[in-house]
């Protein structure tokens, strides 16, 4: 992307997306989908089984936020870049124990009381190098990329845009 925006080939950014959480739609089975499975289904009153251990760690942000990421990316003045083209997008770090607990602050105990542990060994081995530390993203940031600042917010985000504002099936 550098070399080729510098000789003029194109003019171009790349961007590096955190994990995007909580993705809509149906559990699956990747090994990525655990983190958004244990918010998204008790949010909707069924149960989510917790395939990995509660220390796993990722960096987050939600879909809106990823929306936000490419339509800034599509607009910004690239000449801003330099000869720095690539950039991280901030997000937010979390455990599973992290989002747990988010999910306990904005839904409530009968949210969390969905989740059964269930460790799958294969899912473990997956995930057991996915300890991302929370990265500053300053530069990102400066650019104008801008991603929720907690977990809570990342809830709250689904909440709004795929649940129509309210958490149907369970009472806080």
């Amino acid at each position: 992307m550098n070399d080729y925006s510098r000789r003029g080939f194109l003019d171009g950014i790349g961007i590096r997306l955190p994990t995007i959480c909580v993705r809509p739609g149906l559990p699956n089975k990747a090994a990525s989908g655990l983190f958004s499975n244990i918010i998204r289904e008790p949010l909707v009153g069924l149960e989510a089984i917790l395939t990995a251990g509660k220390d796993v760690t990722n960096f987050f942000a939600s879909p809106r936020s990823a929306i936000g990421f490419l339509i800034n990316a599509a607009i910004l003045d690239t000449s801003l870049l330099g000869d720095r083209r690539s950039l991280m997008m901030p997000g937010v770090a979390a455990s599973l124990g992290d989002e747990i607990e988010s999910l306990r602050r904005v839904a409530g105990e009968k949210a969390v009381g969905l989740i059964k542990e269930e460790r799958d060994p294969f899912v473990e081995k997956i995930v057991a190098d996915w300890n991302f530390p929370a990265f500053e993203c300053a530069r990102a940031k400066a650019l104008g990329f801008i991603s929720e600042s907690t977990f809570d917010e990342i809830i709250q985000v689904h909440i709004e845009d795929e649940l129509g504002g309210r958490i149907p099936g369970i009472e806080k």
